[in-house]
């Protein structure tokens, strides 16, 4: 990456909307990551093949970090932080690809997907708990902190975009500088690293988009939980 990541050069335009290499990019992984999805689940059968029991067991270990982080049943958030994290890491290891500049490198990109997150929070908490209960929760301990749990709301969402672009475009920043002064093989074992920060941020990413999540619906859960116990 040559460019300032924070100013992005438009490829085209149509009427008046610019388009850039990092939606270019963006909707060519949308596309990549559709047609996989359907050619690997065209074929679901009772006596699974090979791959098809790889997929189920990435399905259930995705269901047992929802249930072990939001302690509620995973099926509603399943689709959304699956998403995001196979999303997120595609994205990440896009800049190994000659040429290819990860959008996750770029701010409105983070800030896109960081807006989902806060969208989604928003759903499931009045999902859970009604717009009473979900508004209720801002004037939590006391009606004295909803300006600060107002604030907290946004920083959260800032705090997403700033994590995962700082720490894509410093390792895309780094590859690029040792590739222009050291040559083709020597960025080697920085490219595997790199493909290990991804891997990591795109779970770290997954795991506050939950936590978030979680934390939106988790008083609702917890009193419908008490009340199947037979607890007050």
């Amino acid at each position: 990456m040559k460019a300032s990541p924070l100013v992005t050069t438009p490829l085209w335009h149509l009427g008046a909307l610019s388009v850039t290499a990092p939606v270019v990019v963006t909707w060519a992984i949308m596309a990549c990551m559709g047609i996989a999805a359907t050619l690997l689940t065209r074929r679901l059968a009772l006596a699974p093949s090979k791959m098809q029991t790889v997929l189920e067991l990435l399905v259930t270990t995705l269901d047992a970090q929802i249930r072990d982080t939001i302690e509620s049943d995973p099926a509603p958030y399943r689709a959304l932080i699956g998403t995001l994290f196979l999303f997120v890491l595609v994205a990440n290891w896009s800049s190994l690809l000659p040429g290819v500049e990860p959008p996750t490198a770029h701010l409105e990109t983070d800030a896109a997907l960081a807006l989902i997150v806060l969208a989604a929070t928003v759903f499931h908490g009045l999902r859970a708990r009604g717009l009473r209960g979900y508004l209720a929760t801002f004037a939590e301990p006391t009606w004295v902190m909803i300006p600060l749990n107002v604030v907290e709301q946004l920083t959260r969402t800032f705090s997403l975009v700033v994590r995962l672009f700082g720490n894509v475009m410093s390792g895309v920043f780094v590859v690029g500088i040792v590739l222009s002064l050291a040559g083709l093989l020597v960025p080697i074992p920085l490219m595997a690293l790199d493909l290990l920060t991804g891997a990591v941020q795109a779970y770290i990413f997954a795991v506050l988009a939950m936590v978030f999540v979680g934390a939106a619906a988790g008083g609702a859960q917890a009193g419908a939980r008490h009340r199947a116990q037979g607890q007050p």
